[in-house]
């Protein structure tokens, strides 16, 4: 996923994501196929779904972390039994945004 080119949505000036289960996912795709998918089901209608190409490190490397809250990498969720997921977690994103990285250093067992 690090070294992959991803296809991310555009909306209203930002990257294109979803919230669930208290994490603001962002979406990316693989190829024009899988965003093709998505965008049948999420797009503006009949015009296109603009995009920006972003390497999957940058995003859970600069990106993520930008984003001040819980929040993780969702790829190619259109694509039925493709889709991968890359929570907040350590070994994922930059610990300092890593929601389970306080439960590692011990925080999270009444020390």
């Amino acid at each position: 996923m690090r070294r992959s080119v991803l296809l991310v949505p555009t909306a209203g000036g930002g990257l294109w994501s979803a919230r669930s289960g208290g994490v603001r996912w962002i979406c990316g795709f693989t190829d024009e196929a899988a965003l093709a998918r998505f965008a049948l089901r999420h797009g503006p209608g009949d015009q296109p779904m603009d995009c920006a190409a972003l390497l999957g490190a940058r995003m859970v490397d600069e990106v993520v972390p930008s984003l001040g809250e819980p929040a993780g990498l969702a790829v190619d969720i259109a694509t039925e039994d493709g889709s991968m997921f890359f929570p907040p977690v350590v070994g994922i994103v930059p610990d300092a945004v890593a929601v389970d990285a306080r439960v590692r250093e011990g925080f999270g067992h009444g020390r």
